[in-house]
């Protein structure tokens, strides 16, 4: 099944003082290290969120469900049965990750917004953001029945600038 990467790169970064995603990390934009990491995952990559990229649905400042719609949206029309999702901040993430997540949809119980979410969920998904109040991730999740996945690891999540400093000095 062809899988889709969706970068979620459109928060308004408000804990961290400016747009994370342009933050430098050893020389390259936190957008860059996170494209790179999720990658390996994925049939193609999309960023969602950004000027240039996929639009949240059904607007902007729906939070990260708004960009999981989008891309579900961009991948039903694209011929993709999956979308792999992460958040910007995450600029590391495991080599067997879309192992631990298969079969769709599932996700990281430390880290909801790191899913593998089937396209056929996204009619769920869109009746959620247009007639409900509760626009979390868990919640979408239990709407459709995906597991949640413990793992062994902890996922970078980069908040603050006191995060970023934290990471640049730890090799990895």
């Amino acid at each position: 099944m062809k899988t889709l990467g969706a970068m979620l790169a459109g928060g308004q970064s408000r804990r961290f003082g400016s747009d994370k995603a342009v933050a430098m990390l050893d020389g390259q934009t936190l957008l860059n290290h996170a494209l790179a990491a999720l990658r390996p995952h994925c049939d193609a990559v999309v960023i969602v969120g950004r000027e240039g990229g996929i639009a949240d649905w059904p607007r902007p400042d729906m939070g990260p469900l708004g960009a999981v719609a989008g891309a579900l949206r961009h991948a039903a029309a694209n011929g993709f049965g999956q979308v792999l999702t992460a958040p910007v901040d995450c600029v590391r993430l495991p080599a067997d990750l879309r192992a631990r997540l298969e079969p769709a949809s599932a996700f990281l119980n430390s880290q909801p917004v790191v899913g593998l979410w089937s396209v056929a969920a996204l009619d769920t998904l869109q009746a959620m953001l247009t007639g409900e109040d509760d626009h979390a991730v868990r919640a979408f999740a239990r709407r459709v029945g995906a597991r949640g996945v413990a793992v062994d690891f902890a996922l970078t999540n980069i908040n603050s600038a006191e995060d970023l400093a934290r990471l640049a000095g730890d090799p990895g």
